[in-house]
């Protein structure tokens, strides 16, 4: 007999819901994972500490209050690390908590180490304080060890002048200048958040463009914003060389510009960490980003062998790495599966935020499907002039030929939250009538729905009415 039923590698959001998951099954679980790392890189050094160095940066500057009471509107003159920090810590250590209580509560046994396969059914775990193995089996294996910041070998990182997005939560100070390699999701959210703080922020990407998946108006209303927080872009740019100078480093680009900064950050994408798994003693590999492939049930080529979260790559969002974890337990338990919901939203925490669910207008156009667009501007809205937010706006794709929601995009104060109203219409099959007859509070910035499907409203009947007449 097996030592437990299900063990699961890492306790990040896929590892603490597939462990939650199989014991409320009433199986025997077992969560691997450092002791300084409960919650794993969402907890500790990912999506949670950023959000809420987000917020921090958003009160202390008093961006937010920018146009209702100038710029000089700020909580403190001068912001401190240890003025980001204080709230950052506070959070991560709630939500640790949080997620004890949680295992604990549903009897879940926390091995504390780090786990390798010996074979495929037995776990050793080597302990946090002495280093030693021990060795555990389990009928089940759901592996959630997520991921790191790839590193290219090319660059000296020292966590200090050049540093990538974990060693960014510990610089000493907030650096006057900064270069940030790599304009994707992480990069782009903190390239925003120090513009916010001050720093003058250059951005260095290799494509044309940045977020290709989202929206262009959207990324260009982003852009725009950016810039007025004197932010350089240098798009179609590979960087050369980073040479550490002094208190500072050099990026030299291969078109022979040269920008010096205080420092320079690294978002190259991200590494699934496998290295350490050892899995070929389990039947298994990893391709060279050190992701696992997994079928529909996320199950891997090892059928008892299960992965979940960012370690299996896209969309690699904590959100969905809860759903596949608790997928995952219920397939491996026995239970029926009922597969994951297509409309995912996803959000992008910049300053300001941009959030989209369904396609977007170049999707919908390669697909050669018609469709009309509706869009609500924040400063049309009576909230929107509350709050000062005069950038904001919410963009609905609808189909021309039965008049279903195809596509929200929404950029401005609130877009992560309000786009789960547009999401919720689509996974109900809505079209845009239920929005225009809708009543919404007043005033909201859920009412830019209404006026964004009266909006594609009233193009589809004028394209109605001119066709009719030719």
């Amino acid at each position: 007999m097996a030592d437990f039923d299900v063990v699961v590698l890492g306790s990040g959001p896929g590892g603490q819901k597939a462990a939650i998951a199989a014991a409320k099954l009433g199986r025997r679980v077992a969560v691997i994972e450092k002791r300084h790392m409960i919650g794993g890189v969402c907890i500790n050094t990912g999506t949670i500490p950023s959000k809420t160095l987000r917020e921090a940066v958003l009160y202390l500057t008093g961006l937010n209050q920018r146009e209702l009471y100038g710029a000089s509107y700020r909580v403190k003159d001068e912001i401190t690390v240890t003025d980001l920090g204080m709230r950052t810590q506070h959070v991560i250590g709630r939500e640790i908590q949080v997620i004890r209580s949680q295992l604990a509560r549903n009897h879940v046994t926390v091995l504390h180490g780090t786990g390798r396969f010996l074979d495929p059914h037995t776990i050793g775990v080597s302990g946090d304080d002495d280093g030693a193995e021990m060795k555990i089996t389990a009928d089940r294996i759901v592996i959630a060890t997520g991921t790191s910041p790839a590193r290219p070998d090319s660059v000296e990182f020292d966590d200090r002048t050049v540093i990538d997005s974990d060693a960014i939560l510990r610089l000493e100070r907030v650096p006057e200048t900064l270069v940030v390699v790599g304009a994707g999701v992480i990069g782009i959210e903190y390239a925003s958040m120090f513009a916010a703080l001050g720093t003058k922020v250059t951005v260095v990407e290799r494509r044309e463009r940045m977020l290709e998946f989202c929206d262009l108006e959207i990324v260009e209303a982003l852009k725009y914003h950016l810039r007025d927080l004197a932010v350089t872009f240098r798009f179609g740019e590979n960087v050369a060389a980073v040479e550490r100078r002094g208190s500072g480093a050099l990026t030299v680009l291969e078109s022979g510009k040269r920008i010096p900064a205080d420092c320079v950050m690294y978002s190259a994408g991200r590494q699934g960490k496998t290295a350490e798994l050892c899995l070929e003693a389990a039947g298994l590999a990893a391709d060279r980003r050190g992701r696992i492939e997994v079928d529909d049930n996320y199950a891997t080529a090892v059928p008892h062998i299960y992965a979940v979260g960012d370690v299996i790559g896209f969309p690699a969002l904590a959100a969905t790495s809860m759903e596949q974890g608790r997928v995952a337990a219920q397939h491996a338990c026995g239970e029926p599966v009922e597969e994951l919901a297509e409309l995912t939203p996803i959000g992008i925490y910049t300053i300001p935020e941009i959030s989209f669910v369904g396609k977007s207008e170049d999707e919908l156009t390669r697909e050669k499907v018609p469709f009309e667009v509706g869009v609500s501007r924040y400063r049309e809205l009576a909230r929107g002039q509350i709050i000062g937010d005069s950038y904001g706006m919410l963009k609905l794709l609808v189909s021309s030929e039965d008049r279903r929601l195809l596509g929200v995009h929404v950029f401005g104060t609130g877009a992560t939250e309000l786009v789960h109203i547009g999401q919720t219409v689509m996974g109900c099959g809505g079209t845009v009538d239920y929005l225009v007859n809708a009543v919404f509070n007043y005033p909201t910035l859920a009412e830019s729905y209404k006026v964004a499907a009266l909006d594609a409203m009233n193009k589809m009947r004028v394209v109605a009415r001119l066709t009719a007449e030719m």
